[in-house]
């Protein structure tokens, strides 16, 4: 059974396919209207989420389906200590598809194991936000038609946001992307992410928004997540890092677009909401769109009952464990271990469920 975990479960022509539907639903609604009746959507949120859940919850309703699930844990029996694979294996006798969202790193890659139907990977701590992604591409593209040559700015919690982790590896695909990383010392882009998917000479490094601001198509601003924190303190002492209004965008382009993944807190003055450039609230629409598309894809193909095989090699081990306390591997102790050979050299694999590196 295929399900979306990553972004890079989708190959560049899939998004591109994606993107082309969620406009054809824009176009023509009434076309898709039952294209999922009697088809039933379960929500699994262990985290709080507003957009996410209810763009998922609008999308089915709007494809003609139904939705049931659960919006927080604590309504859920995962407060009894039920795992996640066993709640996968239940609710696949009660819905056809599943969208969760989970504060541990690897959970929806869990439940994609176990599950007899799709798996949408809706937020997995500070590791994926496919769907975001997905989101955030849509917008590109019906604000610049196209998703290449372009300048884009991420501006505050690089660290921990994980949309920002997502959309880069996202874009990574596209030519000529150049990358402006705007944020605090302590809320950089970690270098995995880095290293892995931005290419020297194509990205750089700032503390200064306005700096940036003159050079930008794009400026993605992301807020300071408390949730991410351990240290209270230092989250009082970086959340007010940044604040885009209207007199720094006077240093923008005429056709900058501005984006964000929502909640705003203070990071975006509400006087910027009137400026023709801003186009965060679209952004949270077109978030109903594209998971319209989505689902119709992974529940056609669940339909045709193809087998989709993961690229992914992988070991199980018993001398090697994950130490991110993020990972879900640290929750259920019964998962298998399971990682990737990155550098054989050096004897160094890659946690499977949270990407964190093992020696």
């Amino acid at each position: 059974m295929r399900s979306l975990i990553s972004i890079f479960d989708l190959s560049v022509p899939e998004i591109d396919a994606l993107i082309e539907t969620a406009k054809d639903i824009i176009e023509n609604p009434d076309k898709y209207a039952e294209k999922c009746k009697r088809k039933k959507l379960a929500t699994l949120f262990y985290e709080p989420s507003t957009r996410t859940r209810l763009s998922f919850e609008a999308a089915m309703l709007e494809l003609g389906g139904s939705v049931l699930g659960f919006s927080e844990a604590t309504s859920s029996s995962a407060a009894k200590g039920e795992s996640v694979a066993d709640t996968a294996k239940v609710i696949s006798c009660y819905a056809d598809i599943i969208a969760m969202r989970h504060p541990k790193e690897g959970a929806p890659f869990v439940a994609s194991e176990n599950a007899d139907i799709p798996v949408i990977n809706a937020g997995d701590g500070a590791h994926n936000h496919p769907t975001q992604t997905l989101t955030d591409l849509l917008t590109i593209h019906r604000e610049k038609g196209s998703l290449s040559n372009l300048t884009i700015g991420f501006c505050g919690d690089l660290r921990y946001g994980r949309t920002v982790h997502s959309l880069i590896e996202a874009l990574s695909r596209y030519e000529n992307i150049n990358v402006v990383l705007i944020s605090p010392e302590e809320l950089k882009l970690p270098a995995s992410i880095r290293e892995k998917y931005l290419n020297e000479g194509e990205y750089k490094e700032t503390v200064s928004l306005e700096e940036a601001l003159p050079s930008l198509d794009i400026l993605y601003m992301t807020r300071i997540q408390q949730e991410r924190f351990s240290d209270f303190n230092e989250y009082l002492k970086l959340k007010d890092s940044y604040c885009l209004d209207t007199e720094k965008l006077t240093l923008a382009k005429e056709d900058l677009t501005i984006m964000h993944p929502l909640p705003r807190v203070n990071e975006i003055s509400v006087a910027v909401d009137k400026d023709p450039r801003a186009c965060y609230f679209k952004q949270a629409l077109n978030g109903k769109y594209i998971r319209m598309a989505l689902i119709l894809k992974l529940l056609e193909e669940a339909e045709k009952d193809s087998v989709y095989h993961s690229n992914e090699d992988y070991i199980v081990s018993d001398s090697l464990s994950c130490k991110n306390s993020k990972c879900i591997t640290s929750v259920e102790q019964e998962l298998q271990h399971k990682f990737k050979l990155v550098d054989a050299k050096n004897k160094v694999y890659r946690c499977i469920y949270c990407e964190s590196k093992v020696n």
